[in-house]
């Protein structure tokens, strides 16, 4: 039943954002915020299936049955993520090895965080998703005007135009994309009681004393680094951030939900520039932050939300934050 909870959370979550005015600049507006995810009109089912796991759902798209003894098991999964078990993925330019578990329930944050996703995105090892290998958003004619090229973008990670199971081309996730290997970490401190009560998770929380992060919150956030609580899938925390093997800020890794959510295409709801009031703001891509590549910004005074959104993980060195670099005065057009 615990693993039941994930879903009645995104219920109670995402049923109270509301298209609210943006505070900034503009965005998607007037569509159902699932988007993509609506699954081309099974919406919830397409991913949660009721009953039965990935057999309530027909089975691959191969006509294989799943060999998975737990199918179903984590969060009511409907799609069949067998054929990823024991498989190394090399991505980020093969610097970033991972081999997914042997089964559903050996780590249920890689589990969670990446094969559920694969299991749909993945288009080589997992084959059962019936999708077009486009944008949504591009197919739509809902991107900013301007923003991308006119050629497909792709949503098969393992294929995707390129060689069949060409992963060096996609963000690095796993034990070994860490938040030590871009340098963030020694800026954080890890905190082991994050709710305020017994049951409550760890998370990460940035060193106040820093005053360059604390400069980048007050103009952005640090949303997918400090959101995250330890066993969010059995505890009811949050759904993004970096995953904590332990008490060492270096060692919290990406998956696939660090940056994405998988329920809302186009909104934030939520805090930004570490203010104590909420609100919505646009996002692209199931972004699970402020994420606006359509932001106004040519006169270079503002940095873009989908810039700040990178700077998060990439603070300093080739490509860093303003803050990092001691440049205090631009502000995040949301």
């Amino acid at each position: 039943m615990k693993k039941l909870s994930i879903i009645a959370l995104c219920v109670l979550v995402f049923t109270g954002l509301s298209l609210a005015q943006y505070t900034e600049g503009t965005g998607i507006t007037g569509i159902d915020k699932l988007g993509a995810h609506q699954n081309g009109g099974r919406g919830c089912v397409g991913c949660h299936t009721p009953h039965s796991g990935s057999r309530g759902n027909g089975g691959n798209a191969l006509g294989g049955a799943s060999s998975d003894a737990f199918d179903g098991n984590v969060a009511l999964w409907g799609q069949d993520m067998s054929p990823l078990f024991g498989q190394l993925l090399q991505t980020g330019g093969e610097a970033y090895d991972i081999t997914l578990p042997a089964d559903s329930e050996a780590n249920e944050d890689i589990t969670f965080g990446i094969m559920t996703c694969l299991s749909c995105h993945d288009g080589n090892l997992a084959k059962g998703a019936m999708m077009t290998n486009q944008s949504f958003e591009q197919s739509a004619g809902l991107l900013p005007v301007n923003a991308y090229g006119p050629t497909a973008i792709p949503t098969l990670l393992g294929a995707d135009g390129t060689a069949n199971g060409n992963y060096a081309n996609d963000h690095p996730i796993g034990p070994q994309a860490t938040l030590g290997a871009v340098g963030i970490a020694s800026r954080l401190v890890y905190q082991a009681n994050c709710g305020g009560v017994a049951t409550a998770g760890p998370c990460l929380q940035p060193n106040t004393s820093n005053t360059q992060l604390m400069t980048f919150i007050s103009h952005y956030g640090l949303f997918n680094i400090t959101q995250r609580v330890a066993g969010v899938h059995e505890s009811g925390g949050r759904t993004t951030g970096v995953v904590l093997p332990d008490n060492n800020p270096a060692n919290a890794y990406l998956t696939c939900i660090t940056c994405h959510t998988p329920h809302t295409m186009y909104l934030y709801s939520g805090r930004v520039r570490g203010s104590a009031t909420q609100g919505t703001y646009p996002s692209y891509f199931f972004v699970a932050a402020p994420y606006n590549p359509g932001a106004p910004v040519a006169s270079g005074t503002k940095a873009s939300s989908a810039t700040q959104f990178c700077r998060q993980c990439h603070f300093t060195g080739a490509g860093g934050s303003n803050e990092g670099s001691n440049i205090t005065g631009v502000d995040t057009q949301f």
